[in-house]
């Protein structure tokens, strides 16, 4: 595809992320669809040997994203604790002072507060922890920078071990953290909210390694880098504020992790069976995973290669499930992209990756006979082409109309796949848009063409592609009639980062 496609894209966003984010993870978004299948058993083989060095791991998008740390070479047994987790030993100090070394980033002095900064930066008529956590994010947004910096100098310093789990160059990560924890952050009292996309960040946090012991770290070192930067908002209420904002957080997160390791391996073991090139730079990746791996049609997974450890790519299916337990993905080489590159240029049969698990809610409702609207763009028409499948597994008859978009007529290269589709069952129409195309073909943007039909107003949407096609055609399809609850994606956020 040419951007980033709905998790099928492995791109070029300033040094790449990872969907399932790192601490934070990307921010709520997306529509509701189907209930994620529950995996099976852990896995008992050992994880792909890892290399010494490797590039920027992702973090969530918002368009941000923090840091993803890299997986143990097992998963370890846990249960979920009894008692809530505090994510701090005791209150963190206003400024901790890291030691004056060099490390991933140079940790600037302490700074001490003047009295009284607090009451000048807050309004008197709202000193609610949400309005103190929205003065400290207000005030830190213009040297985000400066200060996730700092957070991983004092991580990284006071906490060496934790180095491991981090990607080798931190460059992106640094970008992203704060970004994701202003989205958490903004959150943190819609419980609603929380419990939608949480539990699912901290069950796909488990294939980095990360455990309930290093949560307290991070607490210490966010706030830490916030008392830092924020001298005009932070005083004993706005720490305690965070303090509280960050336990509801981080026992989210932990308490979904420990109910997910009782059922669900951390990774699963996936060998190349097949590789084919479809043009000089894109490919379908063919995998057997070592253990059943149940996922619904149209849903997406992270991927870890074992050139480049401890990076997480994301890719939708590009099949609905299969008899034989094989799954595909769609991969486009595109500039910067380690791991995209690695899976269309270095992958080949015999060679050993490794899969989270399945996440996302763009999947197909069974309980209605509702038409399917589908638009595809790049390789963005691989779960698209999953959602055809799964529809005709299911022998329903719904109409299903598919808008398949590319720059131009070579960028199509899975139309031939989607024609015999078409002729196979005639309940589905396959309309091919280029942006440059000869007379009597579609021509223009996509969500654009989409308009030349219909009426769509009793369709269930579904959009897959670069985020700016993503956007403009949600404006398009609820300018024409289509409710927003009846259009699917993944959250538009994610997709800024899904690349690389």
């Amino acid at each position: 595809m040419d951007g980033p496609t709905t998790m099928s894209a492995d791109g070029a966003n300033p040094g790449g992320n990872s969907r399932d984010g790192g601490w934070f993870g990307r921010g709520p978004g997306g529509t509701p669809g189907g209930p994620a299948p529950t995996p099976q058993a852990p896995p008992t083989g050992p994880a792909p040997a890892a290399r010494p060095s490797a590039p920027p791991a992702p973090v969530a998008p918002a368009p941000s994203v923090p840091p993803a740390p890299g997986a143990p070479s097992a998963p370890e047994q846990r249960t979920a604790p009894s008692t809530p987790f505090q994510p701090f030993a005791s209150s963190p100090a206003a400024a901790p002072t890291p030691p004056t070394a060099s490390g991933p980033t140079a940790a600037p002095t302490p700074h001490t507060e003047p009295a009284g900064a607090e009451q000048r930066a807050a309004d008197p008529e709202d000193t609610s922890d949400a309005a103190l956590l929205r003065r400290t994010l207000a005030e830190i947004e213009p040297i985000a920078d400066k200060v996730t910096s700092h957070f991983y100098a004092l991580l990284f310093l006071k906490h060496p071990d934790l180095r491991a789990l981090f990607p080798a160059a931190m460059d992106t990560q640094r970008d992203r953290l704060f970004t994701a924890l202003l989205t958490a952050a903004t959150h943190v009292h819609d419980a609603d909210t929380l419990t939608a996309y949480l539990p699912r960040l901290g069950r796909g946090h488990r294939k980095y390694g990360t455990l309930p012991e290093h949560y307290p770290a991070v607490g210490e070192c966010l706030l830490g880098a916030l008392s830092r930067y924020a001298r005009e908002s932070w005083g004993p209420k706005t720490e305690a504020a965070w303090v509280g904002a960050y336990t509801a957080i981080s026992q989210i997160m932990i308490d979904a992790a420990a109910e997910d390791e009782l059922r669900a391996p951390a990774w699963w073991q996936a060998e190349v069976v097949a590789h084919e090139m479809r043009t000089r730079d894109i490919a379908v990746v063919t995998v057997r995973p070592d253990q059943p791996y149940p996922f619904l049609a149209g849903q997406y997974t992270s991927l870890e290669t074992p050139w480049w450890p401890r990076v997480w790519r994301h890719y939708s299916f590009a099949s609905a499930p299969r008899s034989d337990g094989l799954l595909s993905f769609h991969v486009k080489a595109v500039p910067a992209g380690w791991v995209s590159h690695a899976l269309v240029h270095r992958a080949r049969p015999g060679h050993v990756i490794r899969l989270g698990a399945p996440a996302g809610s763009m999947t197909v409702d069974h309980t209605t006979d509702s038409g399917l609207l589908c638009l595809g763009g790049g390789t963005g028409i691989a779960p698209i082409k999953a959602l055809v499948e799964d529809v005709a597994q299911h022998g329903s008859r719904r109409s299903v109309q598919v808008f398949y978009g590319a720059r131009r007529d070579h960028d199509l290269y899975d139309i031939d796949t989607m024609l015999r589709l078409q002729q196979s069952h005639p309940w589905l129409s396959v309309r091919p848009v280029v942006d440059d195309g000869p007379s009597g073909e579609l021509c223009g943007q996509l969500p654009d063409a989409v308009c030349q039909y219909g009426p769509w107003h009793t369709y269930d949407a579904y959009l897959s592609g670069p985020p700016g096609m993503i956007r403009r055609g949600v404006d398009t399809l609820v300018g024409i009639g289509i409710p927003t609850h009846r259009i699917r994606h993944d959250s538009i956020e994610e997709l800024v980062g899904a690349r690389n």
